[in-house]
């Protein structure tokens, strides 16, 4: 097929030519859930979501695991010894590294996701770089690694000068970012069956609806609702406590003597400005080298993130690999502007050190 159409009008296309392939009833409704679980992993509705490319995504092994303890312990693993300065939105990292052969030192900056003062505008000099915050400071570095998330981007609320080239700029422009949000709910005891996920069939996607049971893994009573695509975007619109209450009401058409939760957390991530979404999907008629060209630096602008990722786009997994060929890439430019590319050798422990970094996991296998 040489153009590119989405899922759902794959699907309405096979069943229009293969009318005895139609389900009716619970079967169809229950053929709804599993769309409704792809709009999850996509992010975003099924109308959306390209045929040519849903599935050229690499698959990790290893199963379907929960990280109990959150990233925490990956960050402050990664973290150790460096020079982190927080407090700033699509913020910065910055660190001296030396090479110790010849004592040169240099400055990067890498801009990431933290709170209150805003990147406002990152200039880029064929031998520095200059990061302007929302109170008029200015960091100055060698050079930058770009890893704020795809929806900032594509907001333009950060001014690069001088403008980042056209392909940059339709690479940013025609990716696509979906929306999946999560509400917790916390319960004073378990009244559900011990499985992975609790599931609402309808007749639409829209009407679907799933839970993730935390308390196979954790041993806590949360549940977690995980709405996607329109739907998210839909619940984003209400206060927390009525995102919770509909969250509650879709369980109860599973459970219909299902007890109040005790409390709630809802998630915001398409509307969120640190954010404007949650993660990238392949979008109909959308090219996937779109993905190397939001990699492929800018001088000394390099960029990382899941958006950038290839082969793992929307993964955690995508945001480090692309990180470490970003820094890998930021470390060559700095040899070289040093001079120092016959002295790779002599500065490869360095690389080694952060290549072989050990992080304590606790991982649940649901």
């Amino acid at each position: 097929m040489k153009e590119d159409i989405s899922i759902a009008k794959a699907i309405a296309i096979v069943l229009e030519r293969n009318p005895h392939l139609r389900q009716e009833g619970i079967a169809h409704d229950v053929l709804q859930w599993y769309l409704c679980r792809m709009e999850g992993w996509f992010a975003t509705d099924a109308d959306a979501i390209s045929l040519q490319c849903w599935d050229q995504e690499v698959l990790l092994p290893g199963g379907h695991g929960l990280m109990v303890r959150g990233y925490r312990p990956v960050i402050n693993t990664l973290a150790k010894g460096l020079d982190i300065r927080l407090g700033h939105r699509y913020a910065y990292l910055c660190f001296s590294s030396k090479c110790y052969e010849h004592g040169s030192t240099f400055r990067l900056l890498v801009l990431i996701q933290a709170l209150l003062l805003r990147v406002v505008e990152i200039v880029r000099h064929w031998n520095r770089v200059e990061v302007t915050v929302s109170n008029g400071k200015t960091f100055v570095a060698d050079a930058a690694v770009i890893t704020v998330p795809l929806g900032v981007l594509k907001s333009n609320t950060i001014k690069f000068e001088p403008r980042l080239p056209e392909w940059k700029e339709e690479a940013i422009r025609e990716l696509s970012v979906g929306v999946e949000n999560k509400i917790v709910l916390h319960f004073s005891e378990v009244f559900w069956p011990n499985v992975e996920f609790l599931g609402v069939v309808s007749s639409t996607t829209y009407g679907c609806s799933y839970f993730l049971n935390l308390h196979k893994a954790t041993g806590h009573a949360v549940l977690v609702y995980m709405p996607a695509g329109r739907l998210a975007c839909d619940i984003e619109k209400m206060s927390d406590e009525a995102a919770a209450q509909f969250a509650f009401s879709q369980l109860k058409k599973i459970l219909p003597n299902a007890a109040e939760p005790l409390n709630y957390l809802v998630s915001h991530w398409g509307s969120d400005e640190n954010t404007l979404g949650s993660y990238t999907f392949d979008g109909v008629g959308k090219p996937r080298d779109l993905y190397e060209k939001l990699r492929i630096p800018v001088d000394n602008l390099f960029f990382a993130g899941e958006a950038t990722s290839v082969q793992y786009t929307g993964t955690v997994h995508g945001a480090f690999s692309t990180g470490e060929m970003a820094a890998e890439e930021c470390r060559m430019r700095v040899l070289e502007k040093f001079r120092e590319l016959d002295m790779l050798e002599m500065c490869h422990p360095m690389a080694e050190q952060t290549a072989t970094v050990s992080v304590p996991l606790l991982i649940s296998r649901l």
